[in-house]
């Protein structure tokens, strides 16, 4: 942990005290209504809340028993210690006692003998608290006690009341007695008595004289000693030393000089360890040094004397309460200036007040510690080697401040931030506000109190300005503006304001420029009416992006002062506009966006580009962000809602945006969280928490290169989640928990609320308390295996650095990057790219520096395949003569297997253990491919890649084995080298291949000859025949019959003699299943198996019944083998059945639209004959193609139904035949513009920032149709007017159109297929054309047999349609250049 701001010390005298337990140096203090136990800086041992007490008044520390005593103006509560064995000490209540006196006061608290405690208020009370709290003397006083306070050996107690110059001694007659009595004398003093301190004996145990200290207004010490009878009668005057002769700067004139004084003592013990401590770190020749030892060779008792600016005087005390005194007894040991300990300015009354507390524990690695408890609200932990504190000779830097201990009297409820993070303000439950900024110090980033803002009214919005040297408050009628600059801010403007509704937020709006004068702050209220407010300001002296002074900015204007600029008032607030944003009937709420470590500085421009300031969130979970821009010229503010996100999470209970366009929101039990990105309306993360409280809170922060950050917030811990990179191929989370930083340790109280600090530190609030957590975060491989790759030596990194590492590009080598450049055609470069790791690697050793772009340039990524071919050869011929033979041109099995031993043998940078699998079965894969790659197409290349990967995967896991995904599927489906592929899948399972198999591969969904498609089923029918000893034939029965061989399964039953079944199943397969009264006993048997949830046998049934379309919905439905059930009918009845084709349409492509699953639409419109809507379902939402639409499910919202694949085949299909290009010219301009940024997105959120460049580089958009129609004329385009596509029929051919779809390429080379059908004499026309158009011979309609044409239509249709008219047209350059050859 970086800091603790555990609280507030109170402005009492006795709010601090310590001592040494068990060797542990233990300080205690009060804040509030807490009593908080420390040892070290930034280490809390235990916060413990008193809830039935609003504030405590004192706290003692027992040194003998470790009991700590604390108490209220009524009630005393002892805490007792415990857990000292286990290592982790704790305190416990062990009783409390109210005061007698209902009217008394308690005001001081003492331990004397053990387990003993004097209580001082109107009267001095003993209570032992051995067992239970009891009182065993008391005694009334004349006026209520002031300080109270036994003698180290509890034999006497020195008491006096306020402004009292009396001091009464009280000296014990009895001890051990049950009957205590006293008996007391005095000690005069000139004026009221501002400080008692006894003097501590070296050993607790040792007995020493009773040796006392008084401090008194008049700005003397007094030392008082026991007389010649040991103290019997009482204490007498031994010396005084004049505090205000101590100190007499000779360099300042006596008007300038400080009359304000304080002082301290350094007891023996303390002053002993703190010599030794210096001794042991000093060099011997250390003139300090020498005048430390000088100075304990005398035993002395010390002194120590302050004033306001710096200037401190060292007495010492030697001999105290001789008989005989010398003059040398009292001396000076040291006067030097130049301290600085941070006295508080402008401070008055009881805050204008500083306690000081010295001490150095007896460890061998404790420092001297000076506590300083400021009146004002501060405890100081300031540090010193004792030689150079009291060094005579000018010390550079004599005392270090390791800590403040400040914060709150009262629970936190908010805490906010600037846009930068360097200023934070947080506001407690009543209403107390303090503003902190964030300072550098050796330790690292720690908070600052600024200013302490005292205001009465009830404050319901905050936020800062200026980095913290202004604070905006909104409440309920008016708005204020404080000036902050101060340690005590005054409000320097207001204004009043109605508005409809209830005001939700404050929101900072963005500035055109930085550092300008002018700010505008806004409301918006929970009908969606709103106000924005300018607030005139003085000139900010610091940059807002960096912090630092600028040298444009003078620190007046014109020479003028703060009363005003040009005729203005300096400060100001008023009313700037007021806006409608719609209306709140459904709104949750309205709040304003974490910055995300951005400058409140905006281009100025209103677009969905600009940067987010709020969200809005309704009871139906529709998120909304919004952007606005100020209007100077026509005095408005203007907005523009940049994203809508229908989250379908009802009644949220909490919400949370950034700039950057990401929204975390809580589910309305706080169980359950879910990130969104706002700009792609999708999903990114899902987590139910069980068990760990309910979510309170959710902060955003982001690494410099915007990679975000979230803090979900429980009652007791913090959990820090990073974003990922986004993996498509594993499906791999986007979001990772990287640490938890839990507070239950330190304090019982809940979390109220907590922050980001610019610096990538979170502040969390917690009861009074502020804890600064570091920005460190460990690296950990259970907790954060993908950090091990980052930082292999260090155990820690900076949360920034581990964030933006997880994010940011990818090396050249890496799996995902590797994947996605096969997807994208470019398996040469890949090629490339793993033969040059190669030759890396040979000569690599560890902890040597390897490239991560490994030489290769970004034109490498976006050069085509040829080009790199050539390039190649060109450097062949080149470098033929200086080549090394034995270098591999491709990635051979040879050279794969040498490579995967490389990875295998060698820790490569960047990679973590698992990435470093991946890269070996991606190269295996790569060299299987390259195997076969002269035999085999691109999408048979990508489909056999992914699927040696899947493989090698699920031969690992030894799980269950899933099936590919439809991503791999409909690679193989589109590709021409099908039957290669079929027999390397079948030589992949040893020639044994079975329906499990078949699923696994997806062989029956991609396989396009209905021919081959029977073949293999036969193939795994016998398959599944055989698999096992008894050849049972129920395993192959749907097979045989699903392939219309009933005969052969008949035969199977008969030589089953084994089967209790084969009897009657055989005389029942015998009879002829084309009569109903053997259909009728076919279903019979197909429902009693169902019956026996046999779904697989009962489907056999059913098909033997010739019902296809039952059979089809069992294994679908029951089965759950939507595989099966396809592959089934494919098998009976062809890819043009109608149960295939309606199972498609109504199962399939509704489930696909529910699940946002792009590649099994497209698989299923090609299966259906829409080649039009295979290609737009990859571009459009899948539920507007559907009629009726489909609802999407929560999952469709996944960003995981994105992929960047996506795009590659889209490119790929809308080339390839006349309805394709119909399909890709019915996706609207804007819609292909945003699928193309959306995947170039998600190639940089997968770190394939080269790919994403290479797409946006090379990306062909369709060329636009011609803006003119002839009449009756049919348009293609989306950006043309149009009532219907099919307005005037079905089978249009192209020349029907107003233009040539075919011209829509703008590459002459392009194949297009000619799947619309066509008339005979435009057949001719097209084919005789130069672009080379193909014509199928059999093409049937494109549509479903719901949206045919009635034959009078098609009938009048074609009587309309006439030759078009003979015309001359300007001939192309191009067709000149080819009709001569060239």
């Amino acid at each position: 942990m970086r800091g603790i701001l555990p609280g507030r010390p109170q402005a009492k005298l006795q709010a601090v005290s310590h001592g040494s337990w068990e060797g542990n140096h233990i300080i205690a203090y009060i804040s509030g209504n807490a009593l908080i136990l420390l040892d070290r800086p930034n280490h809390v041992l235990q916060t413990i809340y008193i809830d039935e007490e609003s504030e405590l008044e004192a706290v003692a520390l027992d040194e003998e028993t470790g009991k700590v005593a604390t108490c209220s103006t009524r009630h005393v509560y002892i805490y007792q210690p415990y857990g000292r064995d286990e290592g982790a000490v704790k305190w416990s209540l062990q009783g409390s006692m109210p005061l007698p006196d209902p009217d008394d006061s308690i005001t001081t608290l003492s331990w004397g003998m053990p387990d003993e405690l004097l209580v001082g208020s109107a009267s001095l009370t003993l209570v032992n608290t051995h067992g239970s709290t009891e009182q065993i003397w008391t005694k009334k006083l004349a006026t209520p006690v002031k300080f109270a306070q036994f003698s180290p050996g509890a034999e006497m107690i020195a008491s006096t009341g306020t402004y009292d110059r009396l001091l009464k001694i009280w000296r014990r007659i009895a001890f051990g007695s049950a009957e205590q009595r006293f008996d007391y004398s005095y000690l005069p003093h000139p004026a009221p008595i501002t400080g008692v301190h006894w003097r501590q004996p070296f050993h607790r145990d040792q007995t020493a004289e009773n040796v006392l200290y008084t401090i008194c207004a008049d700005n003397k010490v007094r030392i008082w000693v026991p007389g010649e009878n040991h103290g019997a009668d009482g204490l007498q005057y031994w010396t005084e030393v004049d505090l205000l002769e101590s100190i007499k700067p000779r360099s300042l004139p006596l008007s300038q000089q400080s009359n304000k004084r304080y002082a301290f003592f350094i007891d023996w013990r303390y002053f002993t360890h703190a010599t030794e401590r210096a001794v042991q770190q000093a060099s011997e020749d250390e003139m300090a040094l020498q005048h430390l030892i000088a100075v304990a060779n005398r035993n002395p008792e010390i002194c120590v004397v302050l004033d306001d600016r710096g200037n401190m005087s060292a007495w010492g005390f030697e001999n105290i309460g001789a008989k005989i005194k010398k003059t040398s007894d009292v001396f000076n040991i040291t006067h030097v200036d130049g301290l600085h300990f941070h006295f508080a300015k402008g401070a008055s009354g009881i805050f204008d007040n500083v306690q000081f507390y010295a001490f150095c524990s007896s460890k061998p690695d404790s420092v001297f510690t000076l506590l300083a408890h400021h009146f004002d609200g501060r405890l100081e932990w300031l540090e010193s080697r004792i030689d150079q504190l009291f060094d005579p000779f000018p010390q550079a830097q004599r005392i270090q401040r390791k800590t403040v201990w400040t914060g709150h009297s009262h629970s936190l409820k908010k805490v906010n931030r600037t846009a930068s993070g360097r200023a934070l303000v947080s506001r407690t439950v009543t209403d107390e506000c303090i503003v902190w900024v964030q300072r550098a110090t050796e330790l690292g980033m720690t908070l600052h109190r600024h200013s302490i803002i005292n205001f009465s009214d009830h404050i319901h919005r905050t936020s800062l300005l200026q980095e913290g040297n202004f604070v905006v408050f909104l409440h309920h009628t008016f708005i204020s503006l404080w000036d902050t600059r101060g340690p005590e801010a005054h409000e320097v403007a207001r204004c009043d304001y109605k508005l409809r509704g209830k005001p939700l937020c404050l929101i900072v709006i963005p500035e055109t420029e930085p550092a300008g004068r002018h700010m505008h702050v806004a409301t918006i209220s929970s009908e969606m009416k709103g106000i924005c407010w300018e607030i005139r300001l003085p000139p900010f002296d610091r940059d807002p992006i960096t912090g630092r002074k600028p040298s444009y900015i003078a620190p007046y204007m014109n020479g003028i002062n703060t009363n005003g600029v040009n005729g203005y008032p300096e400060i100001s607030v008023e009313q700037f506009s007021t806006f409608d944003l719609g209306s709140g009937d459904d709104l949750a709420f309205v709040l304003p966006v974490d910055p995300a470590g951005t400058a409140p500085v905006i281009s100025g421009f209103l677009d969905t580009f600009a940067r987010d300031i709020a969200i809005s969130y309704t009871k139906h979970g529709v998120i909304k962000s919004w952007t606005a821009r100020v209007n100077a010229d026509k005095r408005e503010l203007e907005w523009l809602q940049t994203s809508t996100v229908d989250t379908s999470v009802p009644n949220p209970s909490l919400a949370s945006g950034t700039s950057i366009r990401k929204a975390a929101l809580v589910d309305a039990d706080r169980t359950t969280l879910t990130i969104w990105n706002t700009r792609s309306a999708q999903l990114e993360y899902e987590e139910k928490f069980e068990g760990g409280g309910i979510i309170s809170d959710l902060d955003w922060s982001s690494t410099p290169d915007n990679q975000s950050i979230l803090a979900v917030g429980f009652p007791h811990r913090v959990v820090i989640y990073a974003q990922l990179r986004y993996d498509y191929l594993n499906a791999g989370p986007s979001w990772v928990q990287i640490r938890e930083v839990r507070i239950r340790d330190i304090t019982p109280h809940p979390i109220g609320d907590s922050v980001w600090l610019g610096s990538g530190n979170l502040v969390i609030g917690a009861g009074n308390q502020l804890f600064v957590q570091d920005e460190h975060v460990e690296v950990n491989e259970g907790l954060f295996p993908s950090l091990r790759m980052i930082s292999r030596k260090s155990a820690e990194l900076d949360i920034f650095k581990a964030v933006s590492r997880l994010n940011g590009p990818l090396p050249v080598y890496h799996p995902q990057l590797l994947s996605q450049c096969v997807l994208a055609g470019k398996i040469l470069l890949v090629q490339h790219i793993l033969i040059r790791l190669y030759q890396k690697l040979k000569f690599f050793t560890e902890g040597d520096e390897l490239d991560s772009f490994l030489g290769f340039m970004p034109e490498d990524f976006s050069d085509s395949e040829t080009h790199m071919t050539a390039s190649r050869k060109e450097l062949n011929l080149s470098y033929a003569d200086l080549s090394d033979d034995n270098e591999p041109e491709t990635v051979t099995e040879e050279v794969a297997t040498n490579l995967k031993e490389l990875l295998l043998r060698k820790q490569i940078p960047l990679l973590s253990s698992r990435e470093q699998f991946h890269l070996a079965d991606i190269i295996e894969c790569v060299g299987t491919v390259e195997k076969h790659r002269r035999s085999i197409d691109d999408n048979a290349g990508r489909f056999l890649l992914f699927f040696r990967q899947h493989a090698l995967r699920d031969g690992r896991q030894a799980s269950e084995q899933v099936s590919i995904s439809w991503r791999e599927i409909t690679w193989a489906f589109h590709s021409g080298s099908q039957d290669i592929l079929v027999d390397l899948l079948s030589r992949h399972f040893n020639g044994r291949m079975l329906w499990q198999h078949a699923r696994e591969s997806g062989l029956f969904m991609w396989m396009t000859d209905i021919n081959a498609i029977r073949a293999q089923f036969e193939v795994i029918a016998r398959n599944e025949y055989t698999k096992t000893e008894d050849k049972n034939p129920v395993d192959c029965s749907l097979f045989y019959l699903a392939l219309k061989k009933k005969p052969v399964l008949v035969g199977l039953w008969r030589m089953a003699t084994w089967s209790r079944e084969q009897t009657a199943t055989h005389r029942l397969l015998s009879n002829n299943f084309q009569e109903e009264r053997w259909k009728t006993a076919a279903l019979k048997n197909a429902y009693a198996l169902m019956g026996k949830r046999r779904f697989e046998y009962a489907a056999a049934f059913f098909l033997l019944a010739d019902h296809l379309n039952d059979a089809v919905s069992v294994l679908h439905n029951q089965l759950g083998d939507t595989q099966l059930a396809i592959a089934t009918a494919r098998v009976y009845e062809g890819d043009d059945g109608p149960v295939l084709r309606t199972f498609l349409k109504d199962k399939i492509l509704p489930q696909a639209a529910r699940d946002g699953n792009r590649w099994l639409a497209t698989w299923a419109y090609w299966m259906i004959n829409r080649r039009d809507n295979a290609v737009r379902c990859l571009v459009t939402p899948l539920s507007t193609l559907l009629s009726p639409p489909e609802t999407p499910n929560f999952q469709s919202k996944s960003f995981l139904t994105d992929d960047a694949a996506l795009v590659v085949l889209y490119k790929q299909l809308r080339e390839k035949s006349l309805q394709t290009l119909k399909g890709a010219s019915r996706v609207g301009m804007r819609e292909e513009w945003d699928f193309v940024i959306r995947t170039a997105e998600l190639y940089e959120r997968m770190g394939c920032d080269l790919l994403a460049l290479d797409l946006v580089r090379t990306w062909e958009f369709l060329t636009p149709p011609p803006p003119t129609l002839r009449p009756n004329k049919t348009p293609l385009s989306p950006t043309l007017p149009y009532e219907s596509f099919h307005a005037n029929g079905l089978n249009q051919a192209t020349a029907d159109f107003d233009f040539d779809p075919r011209k829509l390429l703008r590459r002459r080379s392009s194949m297009v297929v000619a799947d619309l059908p066509a008339r005979g004499h435009l057949s001719k026309v097209l084919t005789a054309r130069k672009d080379g158009v193909k014509e199928e011979s059999e093409v049937e309609s494109d549509m479903g047999s719901d949206d045919e044409v009635d034959g009078e239509e098609r009938q009048r249709i074609t009587e309309e349609k006439k030759p078009p008219p003979t015309q001359f047209q300007e001939p192309d350059a191009s067709s000149l250049l080819d009709a001569f050859g060239f």
